[in-house]
């Protein structure tokens, strides 16, 4: 498989830890030459949401880079939202998984899986948080 020019997601990065937990994740499922999609979708108590995901369809408009041995993928509309951005992953006690930390973001919900971007479109409305259910 193919991929892109490396272009503007080089400015996102990607932990080593992260980079390991997606290695692992590709390993038990058998998903050799997949990559890493990040993107972001409407939605989420803040207006916004992160979304991670193996991918082997890589599109034309797609931003394609490869961070520690790992190719991420950054859709056209979600790169603007997230330059600058760190994919970790993290592990607790009472969960463990993915985390973005995007300094873009102006507000942010208790969950952390949803935000606010001053990088918004003029005359775009966001959400609001109403709990984190």
């Amino acid at each position: 498989m193919t991929f892109p020019e490396e272009t503007i997601t080089e400015s996102i990065k990607l932990t080593q830890t992260a980079a390991n937990a997606v290695r692992e994740v590709i390993t038990q499922k058998n998903l050799e030459g997949y990559a890493l999609r990040l993107y972001i979708s409407g939605g989420g108590c803040s207006g916004f949401q992160y979304g991670l995901a193996l991918d082997n369809n890589i599109r034309s408009e797609d931003n394609v880079t490869e961070l520690d041995g790992i190719k991420l993928i950054v859709d056209e509309g979600s790169i603007k939202y997230l330059q600058g951005a760190t994919v970790d992953y993290v592990e607790g006690l009472t969960d463990s998984g993915f985390k973005i930390i995007n300094p873009n973001v102006i507000s942010s919900c208790g969950c952390g899986q949803s935000s606010n971007s001053e990088q918004g479109e003029e005359g775009e409305t966001t959400g609001n948080c109403s709990g984190c259910g």
